[in-house]
């Protein structure tokens, strides 16, 4: 370039629309629950669930490359702007019980005293039970018999999609037309977050509590119904509540719904874990008439 030539425009930076898991999601997960049981009143369950994420992350990282699809299913999932991975539909790979049983044995000490028998039993049980419960999973069946063990296998399916999106990248994974729902495996989110990407802040994406895909949605708007009007926000305040502000539930008062909204850059939130660890806001909007518009899949009401 001469001395008299313009210098180049730089194009303005677009975020991603989508953002596909990368191979530390279940690491740093561990990390923060960690740092959330201290000094919680549910410490024990809270790092009780940072031992599960940790031997998620080892079990990703043993676990072979699932089959994600032929290039045509994935042309077609894209030309129709349908979820290429869809949880509700696609038929699990076997593969994804050699997951479960490698969380059940890495679990096996970690775990309080009362599930231990039923981490032993539970990958020795009947291929066709153990299907039955990752059906329930997938259906946010988090109850009734076998309520227990329901996390781990929860924890054994969300290796088994979060393997898969990452291997298909943010570039196999077509933006939908229905915002409310993962793009990726069309699962409901855990939560959504705010944070930084790139060169632009403040951005707000939803969280797949399934394969841990994230996909971008304006502010001010409701992942259930797509409404605009009708939102506000809760947060909890008292004593001992460091940054309230860092975690809210954003409320729709069109549908009834609210999901929880996590500020990343108040001190690196995790999606699944600050949700959990804020369950007396759940109280607060649940008596206030709301519901909650995604799962989180370790919750099951009363083993915590």
């Amino acid at each position: 370039m001469t001395e008299n030539e313009p210098s180049p425009i730089k194009p303005p930076y677009e975020p991603p629309t989508v953002i596909a898991p990368d191979g530390d999601l279940f690491a740093a997960r561990a990390r923060r629950f960690e740092q959330l049981a201290a000094g919680h009143a549910l410490g024990d369950w809270l790092n009780f669930l940072a031992a599960v994420s940790r031997a998620q992350h080892a079990c990703l990282h043993k676990a072979p490359d699932f089959p994600t699809g032929d290039a045509a299913q994935q042309a077609q999932a894209r030309a129709h702007r349908m979820p290429p991975l869809p949880a509700q539909t696609r038929p699990r790979d076997p593969v994804w019980r050699a997951v479960l049983q490698c969380l059940c044995e890495d679990l096996a000490s970690a775990a309080p005293a009362a599930l231990r028998p039923a981490l032993v039993a539970l990958p020795a049980r009947p291929a066709a039970e153990i299907e039955a419960l990752a059906d329930r999973v997938l259906r946010t069946e988090l109850y009734g018999a076998d309520a227990a063990v329901l996390p781990i296998v929860a924890a054994a399916l969300q290796v088994y999609w979060t393997r898969m999106a990452s291997r298909l990248g943010a570039d196999g994974i077509p933006p939908l037309d229905v915002p409310g729902v993962c793009p990726c495996c069309g699962f409901l989110p855990v939560a959504s977050v705010v944070k930084t990407v790139g060169e632009v802040g403040n951005l707000r994406y939803l969280h797949c509590a399934l394969c841990n895909t994230e996909w971008n949605l304006v502010r001010v708007k409701c992942a259930a119904c797509d409404a605009t009007e009708g939102i506000s926000y809760r947060q909890l305040e008292g004593a001992g509540i460091a940054h309230p502000d860092a975690v809210k539930a954003e409320t729709c008062d069109s549908c009834q719904s609210y999901l929880k909204i996590v500020y990343q850059e108040k001190g690196g939130l995790d999606p699944v874990a600050d949700d959990l660890a804020t369950l007396a806001l759940d109280i607060l909007v649940d008596e206030a008439g709301y519901a909650r518009a995604g799962p989180n899949l370790f919750y099951v009401p009363g083993n915590e």
